[in-house]
């Protein structure tokens, strides 16, 4: 007889039935609000072994792609066989937090004695607290911060995996899936995520949802759209635009932030509750890049520097003499864990730091225990330590031609010419956003003052390492911070200021945008990037 696994947990199979009873026997919390009929499109789990033992798909869940079901409607086809299933929702190594900033209070909600006006106009009884939530939404994971609209005092943080993954790993993925015959599906399951974690933010703090009145959403151009259920097609088609930035150029908006009713999203909030997502850049340079710029104070001083968010979707920003270039860079996820046949995402499991010696390789794991692949950071520390010891050439070619290294021999888990190429491209893009951007603007490495480093992934990389493969540029060391999640702190200090929206929405507005694929020798640039090795410093 076969058996069902979670998480080394496993159950002897019995026919017809579900995945979502075994979750319920394995205490696995699978996320559900339609009582199991598949309508609510919540319970999706990627089945990671042994898909051809359960029953075939239900019309409920033709959206699905090949090896993801709805938990509900997976039935047990056939006992002899084993089947393995995974929640959408693990627990990756999110960065949720970054430097706290004193603030001057102004937000849109505020209390005029027993009365709660949003933007002047009363919209509820004061019921002891006010409350706002501040969202990054990236497209491998989601943050989300509860906010007091009173102190300004972060109350409450939750992070998880973005449930969209079902669509695809990056955002043209995601555009594509979202332009088929499943529209909204994206949009569903994100919605009814942060859905769960706002009730679960109300349970274990005990207050009522219409305490909750606005909501802060900050992403990419396709997360942002995808979440107030827009079309996105125009965005992965060039000129790459949203059809809201479409809109301001045509003169029909006078601005790209949006502003919804929660209720007409399907928010759990207060009845009245506001959703304000952050103005867009460009193309897809999106309201996070927007919110780091935030984050730190982008328009004070008169240093130049860099921005760079690294991630599925890299953007960098440069101000030089008051002046602001952007650019986007589709790096995808390699650095991820996608494509990469032992890669991972940053998970307990995860070889985050990597070492050659004469022994081999000593690395340190998330979590400690087994190694299970190797996450962004170790890859890059992986691809350091190889050009150093020179095992491989800045073309990825290993010594004496090998195909394959073993880098943890107990557990399999090796890295080929393969994996290398697939990194070398999504470097190549990270690449060419800093090196053309800096280029257009005369500018040389060596003349920015701060190279600003926002996101997870930025926050635990080897900054010489990534400097050495010509991953990032050769900024001077003492001149490089990482300022950790920008974006959620931006989305914060847009909850609790009017003031920062009404200036983000100016300074969006002048800052000007490069498309690096029109840029004449952009293929050149692009092949020299793909090469482990350093950025030229001139």
């Amino acid at each position: 007889m076969g058996h069902i696994s979670h998480d080394a947990k496993a159950l002897p199979l019995t026919a017809g039935k579900t995945i979502f009873d075994y979750a319920d026997e394995l205490a696995v919390r699978v996320p559900t609000s339609c009582g199991r009929t598949g309508l609510c499109h919540e319970c999706i789990v990627e089945v990671t072994a042994g898909g051809e033992n359960l029953c075939a798909k239900t019309e409920a869940e033709t959206f699905l792609g090949e090896d993801y079901r709805l938990a509900c409607q997976a039935a047990i086809d056939n006992t002899a066989g084993d089947i393995e299933f995974a929640l959408l929702r693990s627990h990756p190594q999110i960065l949720t937090t970054s430097p706290e900033k004193e603030l001057v209070l102004d937000p849109v909600v505020r209390r005029d004695g027993d009365k709660v006006l949003y933007d002047g106009e009363v919209i509820d009884e004061y019921r002891g607290k006010m409350y706002g939530v501040a969202v990054d939404l990236g497209t491998t994971t989601v943050v989300a911060e509860l906010v007091d609209l009173e102190t300004g005092k972060a109350v409450y943080l939750t992070s998880f995996e973005n449930p969209q993954r079902f669509g695809g790993s990056d955002v043209m993925n995601r555009i594509s899936y979202d332009g088929g015959p499943y529209h909204g599906e994206l949009h569903k399951a994100v919605i009814n995520t942060l859905n769960q974690e706002l009730r679960e933010m109300c349970r274990r703090l005990e207050f009522h949802r219409r305490m909750i009145y606005e909501i802060v959403v900050v992403g990419n151009s396709t997360m942002r759209e995808i979440f107030f259920n827009l079309d996105v097609q125009s965005i992965g088609q060039r000129p790459y635009k949203s059809s809201v930035e479409e809109e301001y150029i045509e003169g029909k908006r006078t601005t790209t932030a949006l502003v919804e009713d929660a209720r007409k999203l399907r928010l759990w909030a207060h009845p009245r509750a506001k959703v304000y997502a952050a103005p867009l850049i460009a193309s897809h340079v999106g309201a996070d890049m927007a919110a780091d710029l935030v984050a730190i104070d982008a328009e004070s001083g008169d240093e130049s520097f860099m921005l760079v968010d690294i991630g599925t979707n890299t953007e960098v920003v440069v101000r030089h003499k008051g002046e602001f270039l952007a650019a986007s860079c589709p790096a995808g996820p390699a650095f991820e864990g996608g494509g990469i046949r032992y890669g991972t995402p940053a998970v307990d499991g995860a070889i985050e730091t990597v070492r050659l010696t004469d022994g081999g390789f000593e690395y340190d794991v998330i979590g400690g225990g087994e190694a299970r692949g190797l996450c962004g950071s170790g890859l890059i520390d992986l691809l350091a330590e190889l050009r150093r010891a020179e095992r491989m050439t800045p073309k990825g070619v290993f010594a004496d031609k090998a195909r394959e290294l073993t880098i943890v021999e107990s557990q399999g888990i090796t890295f080929s010419r393969l994996d290398a190429s697939n990194l070398a491209q999504a470097k190549a893009a990270n690449y060419c956003g800093q090196f053309i951007v800096l280029r257009k603007l005369g500018l040389r490495p060596a003349d920015i003052d701060k190279l600003y480093l926002a996101g997870g992934f930025a926050n635990y990389v080897n900054v010489s390492n990534a400097i050495e493969i010509g991953f990032l540029a050769p900024v001077p060391a003492e001149r490089i911070v990482k300022i950790g999640n920008a974006a959620l702190q931006g989305a914060r200090e847009l909850l609790l200021s009017e003031r920062k929206r009404e200036a983000i929405d100016a300074l969006v507005k002048r800052i000007r945008h490069v498309e690096l694929e029109t840029t004449p020798d952009f293929f050149d640039v692009f092949v020299e990037g793909c090469q482990f090795k350093p950025m030229p410093r001139e």
